[in-house]
């Protein structure tokens, strides 16, 4: 039986106390901004946005519309236990819309994880077209599928009838070359999907070095699908250059660089960078995410190192900041772990 599922709108009320009417008319606003607000979503990653990090980024910064949940694998037996989907059960994500995603090559086996997640109350899935990672991408899923449009175009045939809900598709532009994209797209064209969610590099590029916004243009001169833009949104001066390059775009993907600056969804949806309390919003958001984790995971040592992942990013948004990561990243024990973190976020509030 599908249920809905009611989401708590995200907001981030110690922000909106602050700075509730000081936009009173006395500040300039860009004009296409209140016209259309742009739609934000949290990007897929893997061991990083589960459903502990997405309430808790959207009880302390907001900004947000939506998540789409890091992917689930499709099984061959189809025998799916509630434990394998609990990233995304209906009372794990009462704080932000959440979109269920999916790693698969094989037709059968999507369809029945689409349609369970469909019973658990999700109208859409998001297929995995995109992971770049070669333990992926070597069996033919995620990117490394790019290259095979008739396989991909069997797959859609089997899927579009099969599942009970709708269905989007991350992808990227190919998985060594761009040219996989422009031969996909005639085909997509054709089904009926809810949306793409285009990074504009291959996959055998991962995260490393320029995304091809020409290459994106194309893409968007000849897709019928709204198009959703993910990839290297750094500060809200990209993001306006992008929404300036791209007016027909006003769906938008961040993925680790709201790890970096958690805020940045914030201000990219208000227009205010000016964030004094930044560093102790940050603070706080640690301090929850340390509790949540403490409170699921079976040891110490796994809480320590799924917090200690997280400063890959957070060190991106302070300069000069290696000597004391490192120090945190040594930590053994909990209780070291903690008095390092709160160090770090005391003395980088005190140097501001």
């Amino acid at each position: 039986m599908n249920r809905k599922i009611e989401f708590v709108k995200p907001v981030a009320e110690q922000i909106e106390d602050e700075y509730q009417g000081e936009n009173d008319g006395d500040q300039e606003v860009d004009i296409s901004m209140v016209m259309q607000p742009p739609r934000l979503y949290m990007a897929p990653m893997k061991g990083f946005t589960d459903h502990l990090f997405r309430n808790a980024f959207a009880d302390h910064f907001g900004g947000f519309d939506l998540a789409v949940a890091p992917f689930i694998a499709s099984k061959r037996d189809n025998k799916i236990k509630k434990n394998y989907v609990k990233d995304v059960w209906p009372e794990n994500n009462t704080r932000l819309p959440v979109v269920p995603q999916i790693l698969s090559n094989a037709a059968r086996d999507f369809i029945v994880l689409a349609n369970y997640l469909y019973d658990l109350g999700y109208p859409a899935v998001n297929w995995n077209l995109g992971c770049p990672y070669p333990a992926v991408a070597e069996k033919m899923r995620g990117s490394g599928l790019l290259p095979y449009t008739k396989r991909i175009r069997e797959f859609l045939d089997d899927v579009i009838g099969g599942i009970k809900g709708s269905l989007s598709i991350k992808i990227r532009l190919g998985w060594r070359s761009r040219d996989d994209i422009f031969r996909l797209i005639p085909v997509l064209n054709h089904y009926p999907l809810e949306e793409l969610i285009i990074h504009p590099r291959t996959g055998v590029q991962r995260y490393e070095g320029d995304i091809d916004l020409d290459a994106f243009g194309q893409c968007l001169a000849t897709i019928r699908h709204p198009v959703v833009y993910n990839g290297d949104i750094r500060t809200p001066e990209i993001f306006k250059m992008l929404s300036r390059r791209f007016i027909g775009v006003n769906r938008w993907m961040i993925g680790r660089w709201c790890l970096a600056n958690p805020l940045l969804p914030y201000s990219i949806k208000t227009g205010n960078d000016d964030i004094r309390n930044k560093i102790h919003l940050m603070k706080q958001f640690h301090a929850a995410l340390f509790e949540a984790y403490s409170g699921v995971l079976d040891s110490p040592c796994h809480v320590l190192n799924k917090m200690k992942g997280l400063w890959r990013y957070i060190g991106l948004s302070f300069k000069d900041c290696e000597t004391s990561i490192q120090k945190i990243k040594k930590t053994t024990r909990p209780d070291q772990y903690l008095e390092q973190a709160n160090l770090f976020f005391e003395t980088e509030a005190r140097s501001k």
